[in-house]
């Protein structure tokens, strides 16, 4: 069965749904149709699990160096057009109010994320959208006429429509629908792709030579985590909270740099993590202060800073006796322990996978779109925005707030593309 479509929005995510809603708000009352269309049972998966179920929906500042990715200046045009106030706006008009935590991160007041999922949906039925899922596209096909056929599965199930946007995600967290079909379709209608896909945000996996992490499960600090080349360059560095679990190393800090040493590795095995786990301290004042113990064991000093188990891990790992008197302690053990402390390198043996991560690395590069528009400079006709694009941000609300972006120009340009005199 065929059907005809002015819009057809591919992928019922963040920034499908900002596509949809800022669409329909300005060609409401126009006639025009409108489908968004997503394969999952579920839509919104990603939204209900980001920040814990919560959902920080962006963070208060925002800019270009908190993405990896693409042509930053390009991201900074996107982030310009629409903002943080933006983003704010937006969903006080959905009668959604956001707060400030300490951290940065903007939640809704009700710390739930339905609440911001039933407010996107109940907009997107209220400008007219239709929504049609599961309806899983198979493929994405131009016709003799210069139209698009969106093809459900394998099916005879078509809908064709003279625009398409790709809000298909990339590859992480595959149950909420992201699976990487996306980019077949792109590559299908005349994109490129980037020569590497990569999980990014995703927790580490330790290697035998630091087993001794996954034996502190639970545990966390405030540390500096740092992503050096094999030649000790400093690639990346991030300060914030670290867990340590059964399999590794989770939480911000960890999340943040996974990208960059999953990415320093691809042409650089040598590329390494190290932590500080003191990081208000240099070498020289860590040396300086465990050289003026005392009868203060180094054990005693080090839970100032660190919590009991992870601070009897970290001496225990510079060869140290906990229960020793800094004075008793060796010019050598004390160097060392100072220099775990400060500078520690882990052994990485991998991460989680697209199964455990919040976001891909790579994807659609951004100089195949227009960042004033979001249309394919490739394909007349076509859209693409958030994920699927060359674009990564640190974990906190930046990756959500590129998709409200990207969506909020894609669906204004959309407009205008309906309403213009032929």
């Amino acid at each position: 069965m065929t059907h005809k479509a002015d819009i057809a929005i591919v992928g019922a995510g963040a920034a499908g749904l900002m596509t949809a809603i800022t669409a329909g708000r300005a060609l409401r009352g126009t006639g025009a149709r409108i489908v968004l269309i997503d394969g999952s049972q579920r839509v919104g998966v990603k939204i209900l699990v980001a920040g814990g179920g919560r959902c920080n929906v962006t963070h208060h500042a925002v800019d270009e160096r908190q993405y990896a990715g693409g042509s930053r200046n390009t991201v900074r045009r996107v982030l310009t057009a629409f903002g943080v106030d933006h983003t704010v706006a937006f969903f006080a008009e959905l009668g959604v109010e956001l707060k400030r935590e300490p951290t940065g991160k903007l939640f809704p007041v009700t710390d739930d994320a339905h609440t911001v999922l039933d407010a996107l949906l109940g907009e997107v039925d209220r400008v007219g959208v239709e929504l049609l899922h599961p309806w899983r596209v198979g493929a994405v096909e131009r016709t003799p006429a210069g139209t698009f056929a969106v093809r459900r599965g394998d099916s005879e199930d078509i809908i064709v429509t003279p625009r398409v946007v790709l809000c298909t995600g990339g590859c992480a967290l595959p149950r909420s629908g992201s699976d990487g079909a996306g980019y077949d379709i792109a590559r299908a209608l005349g994109h490129g792709v980037t020569d590497r896909i990569f999980p990014a945000l995703v927790p580490l996996v330790t290697g035998h030579d630091a087993s001794w992490i996954r034996d502190l499960s639970g545990v966390s600090a405030r540390v500096r985590v740092e992503v050096r080349a094999g030649s000790g360059k400093r690639l990346a560095q991030f300060e914030n909270d670290l867990l340590c679990t059964h399999f590794g190393l989770s939480g911000p800090a960890a999340m943040d740099a996974s990208r960059w040493l999953t990415d320093a590795r691809a042409n650089d095995p040598d590329a390494s993590l190290v932590i500080a786990w003191i990081p208000g301290k240099t070498f020289e004042q860590a040396e300086s202060e465990l050289k003026g113990l005392g009868k203060t064991t180094a054990l005693a000093w080090c839970r100032g800073f660190l919590p009991e188990r992870l601070a009897r891990a970290i001496c225990e790992q510079s060869g140290v006796d906990p229960s020793l008197p800094g004075a008793r302690l060796t010019r050598d053990a004390r160097r060392t322990l100072a220099h775990g402390l400060v500078g520690m390198p882990i052994d990485i043996a991998g991460d989680r996978g697209f199964t455990h991560a919040e976001v891909t690395a790579g994807g659609v590069p951004l100089d195949e779109i227009d960042p004033k528009t979001m249309r394919s400079r490739r394909c007349d006709g076509l859209w693409l925005t958030g994920e699927i694009l060359d674009v990564d941000g640190r974990i906190g609300g930046f990756n959500f707030q590129w998709a409200w972006a990207t969506g909020a120009i894609a669906g204004n340009a959309l407009a205008r593309s309906c309403t213009a005199a032929p």
